[in-house]
């Protein structure tokens, strides 16, 4: 297992959809479903209940049942990481040690908002589970303000997602830090895997898997050919995202959220 300073993957992996009946329940296996099908597609990882899986409306046993069902529909070389963030240490760490016990490789853990000095949340979360590995999470449109690059070196974490997408600040990440950094915007991928990042986690890989894979690549025709889809999932949340995913699989687009 890895561990601070190692890397959970690199490529492009996926951040999963979580698929819901039309009264609102978790379809665990048609979500587990979904994610093997990604991964015999080239995803080399699966991110579990994190913002692209609406993991805010989801309890902590649907989540368990997430983890647990696309853990075992995946084969073991592709790490299954489970989204763990919270506003507090104190709900991070539980979400984490569930995580863990339902069988997750890693965590993605969002930095709690309102927070300008999140090097005691994430040295917490870390302790708590000695061992597992802990990927930040940058996404300051959805919790502000997010992480200063200043601070990632001292974290203790295997990797940070950065979902900002902003060029500016992924070459002072790649500059000041050599750490492993996962991109987590579609519009910058053949931006950032020339560069060296050392992956991506992607909501649009739900639907463009193969798009995502050559944009990260540094073929630009492939990240021309992401724009109009990228805008779409940027839009209305999930279900930008979920139609996408729809029109390509046929999967249902119920969601808790928006």
């Amino acid at each position: 297992m890895a561990g601070p300073g190692d890397g959970v993957f690199s490529g492009v992996g996926v951040a999963l959809i979580t698929i819901f009946d039309e009264r609102g329940g978790v379809e665990v296996a048609a979500t587990a479903e979904h994610a093997a099908r990604l991964v015999d597609l080239g995803m080399r990882a699966v991110v579990v209940a994190g913002s692209t899986g609406e993991a805010a409306a989801l309890a902590p046993d649907e989540r368990a049942a997430l983890v647990t069902a696309v853990r075992r529909a995946v084969p073991a070389a592709v790490p299954v990481i489970a989204g763990t963030g919270a506003a507090s240490a104190h709900q991070a760490i539980a979400l984490t040690t569930d995580a863990a016990a339902a069988g997750a490789d890693a965590a993605l853990v969002l930095s709690p908002p309102g927070t300008a000095d999140v090097v005691p949340y994430y040295r917490r979360v870390a302790d708590a589970v000695p061992g597992f590995p802990v990927l930040a999470y940058h996404y300051p449109a959805v919790s502000p303000p997010g992480i200063p690059v200043g601070v990632l070196g001292e974290l203790p974490i295997a990797g940070c997602k950065d979902s900002s997408g902003d060029p500016d600040r992924l070459l002072a990440e790649l500059v000041a830090w050599d750490g492993r950094l996962y991109v987590g915007s579609a519009a910058i991928l053949s931006l950032a895997g020339p560069l060296g990042c050392a992956g991506a986690i992607l909501a649009l890989a739900n639907a463009e898997p193969e798009a995502c894979i050559d944009a990260f690549a540094g073929d630009a025709k492939a990240q021309r050919g992401l724009a109009e889809s990228h805008a779409t999932a940027k839009q209305a949340f999930p279900q930008g995202i979920k139609q996408l995913t729809a029109a390509r699989w046929g999967l249902p687009t119920h969601a808790r959220m928006g």
